[in-house]
Parts: C-alpha cells; structure tokens; sequence
C-alpha cells in the first residue's frame, strides 16, 4: 500500500500537485512554499483562487490493483493565517468555513481530511476483499 497527498490550484494549471512538499526548492520550509504560492497568486481574485488537497492510497499486490481517494476542497487565501497544522494550511480555507485549516481545531480538521476520507474508503475496500477471501 502506498499513498500521495498534493495540492491542486486550479489558476495555477494543477500545480503544485503532488510537488506540494519541495515546490518552493529542494530543503524549502512550509513557510517558503506558502510564500510562494502567495507570490503565484497575488493579484488573482478570489473566484480564481481554488484549490483541492487529493490524496490518493494504492493497494497492490497478486491478483489485487484498489485505489481511494479523498479530496477537501477550498480556496488559497491572500495572506496566511493560524499556526497550528502544517504545509500549506495557513493559506487553505476549505469550503463552507471562513478560517484556515491552521486556525482549525485537530479534532475539526480531522473530520474533513482529504487523507482521513482516502484512508476510510481504503479500509472498506480491504473489508470486501477480505470478505469476498472467505
């Protein structure tokens, strides 16, 4: 089983897609990546600034090729915002709030998470093969 997490901005073409983590250059921080797509983005209004974290888990093996995936989509807004979390989410706002997965309680942040729906979709699908092994 295997799995990747990117970031997708529809303005910019897709990116940083699955380069979310080194977009800004190899040995980049969070801080420099969210610099970056502020700097992409600057001047962009916002009905053109949306944006979806995917990730995709791939189970592999003999006789089994299963994939999930789960999505949270948003918006990159014009300034970072909160502290908490990591990568780019002082700059997401999901869609339906009005602050930034960085200014999200863990517990509410956990029950949207694009890797938390990909990771449940996962587990049913081992669950039926399991059942369809017996």
């Amino acid at each position: 089983m295997a799995d990747d997490t990117g970031l997708e901005v529809e303005y910019l073409n897709g990116e940083p897609g699955v380069f979310a983590a080194r977009w800004a250059g190899e040995g980049c921080t969070y801080k420099d990546n969210c610099d970056k797509m502020l700097r992409e983005l600057e001047g962009v209004p916002h009905g053109k600034r949306k944006a979806a974290f995917r990730c995709v888990i791939t189970l592999y093996g003999k006789d089994i090729y299963k994939t999930s995936v789960g999505e949270l989509k948003g918006h990159i807004i014009e300034t970072s915002r909160g502290t908490d979390g990591f990568g780019y989410d002082p700059v997401f706002v999901p869609v339906g709030y009005n602050i930034t997965l960085a200014e999200m309680s863990i517990e509410d942040k956990n029950k949207i998470s694009h890797r938390g729906l990909a990771v449940k979709k996962m587990v049913e699908i081992i669950k039926e093969i399991k059942k369809a092994e017996f």
